[in-house]
């Protein structure tokens, strides 16, 4: 079939830029997707913390780098769908993950491209602000769970830095899955108290030295089944004494930081499946694939719109540096959005 646009629009648009000087707004031509692309009209754009590194000259995967427009996840419109393109057409609602979503318009790539339910049966649609903060953290915490987690219903799961946006998308998925017991940390008391309603059993502070007790003491002395840890840095010794023994440590962030101390015999004589994980280096068939069964398996709650996303602050485009900011200061809790329409 031959591409489709819709053939009103204008030929530039803003967009944010990385630049050596920081984020800058600029002019750039509305890019025109090739045979196996979309092109998306974008009302809402999510930060994510990969943006503050790509916003500091490092890059994302493919993404990122001198010149780059910024973001990695946003919601809108199509306005033109490639060729080769099959089950999207011309007006449909999405949400992205991708390259470029700090924009007016944005190419989007099909296999992480997802429909905006219309929820017309339950009442209650998704907005563009919604669907933007579920992209990342959905393929993101499914893969940890699921693909590599392994998780299976009636297990026990424990999300370190719970009260981030992925974070807490996460505590709602293993919830949706079936797990018996959902841990969550922060070691923000504001946010700890909150974490209960998107799905935490048990809220800990993961900067306490008698965290992972608490673990133990909450399942018998055996430790959980799976930690997906967004956290790294000096929680990864305590990660392995409240994971039981055979159990799985999923690694998906480094909020904590790069690097720390790692008790090599520890994990030994606990027997612990430790498990790196990034799409940066993933194929886009795998891409395809992870997104699929992640859409299998969430589709009724994305349909009833049961996802719950709290959302601590909008900017404006023009305002994507006080954004980031505002993100760096750590201050918030769940999403932070640009509002392109």
């Amino acid at each position: 079939m031959p591409s489709t646009t819709v053939n009103s629009r204008p030929t530039m648009m803003k967009a944010v830029a990385i630049t050596a000087q920081g984020l800058e707004i600029v002019s750039r031509p509305i890019p025109v997707p090739t045979d196996q692309q979309l092109l998306v009209k974008v009302h809402r754009a999510a930060l994510n913390r990969a943006d503050l590194g790509m916003a500091a000259g490092h890059r994302h995967g493919q993404a990122g780098g001198a010149g780059a427009v910024a973001g990695l996840e946003w919601a809108g419109e199509v306005i033109g769908v490639g060729a080769q393109v099959e089950g999207f057409q011309l007006g449909d609602r999405v949400m992205c993950a991708g390259a470029g979503g700090y924009a007016e318009y944005a190419i989007a790539d099909p296999v992480r491209t997802h429909h905006i339910p219309s929820n017309a049966a339950f009442g209650n649609g998704m907005t563009y602000a919604e669907a933007a903060c579920l992209p990342v953290a959905m393929s993101t915490m499914h893969d940890a769970l699921v693909t590599l987690g392994r998780f299976q219903p009636g297990q026990s799961v424990l999300i370190q830095g719970a009260s981030s946006g992925v974070g807490i998308i996460g505590l709602q998925i293993a919830r949706h899955l079936g797990a018996k017991l959902v841990i969550g940390t922060s070691t923000n008391s504001a946010r700890r108290a909150q974490l209960a309603d998107y799905g935490a059993d048990l809220v800990l502070d993961s900067s306490a030295a008698d965290w992972h007790e608490q673990v133990l003491q909450a399942t018998d002395n055996r430790g959980v089944d799976l930690i997906v840890d967004q956290v790294s840095g000096g929680v990864a010794n305590n990660n392995m004494r409240a994971t039981r023994v055979t159990g799985t440590i999923v690694n998906v962030g480094r909020l904590g930081g790069m690097q720390g101390e790692f008790n090599f015999d520890l994990h030994a004589l606990r027997r612990i499946n430790y498990i790196g994980a990034t799409f940066r280096t993933r194929s886009r068939e795998e891409v395809a694939r992870i997104n699929q069964l992640m859409i299998q398996d969430l589709q009724t709650k994305l349909e009833a719109n049961d996802f719950r996303i709290p959302i601590d602050r909008e900017f404006p485009l023009e305002a994507a540096a006080d954004a980031q900011a505002y993100m760096a200061a750590n201050q918030h809790f769940g999403k932070i959005l640009l509002a392109v329409i």
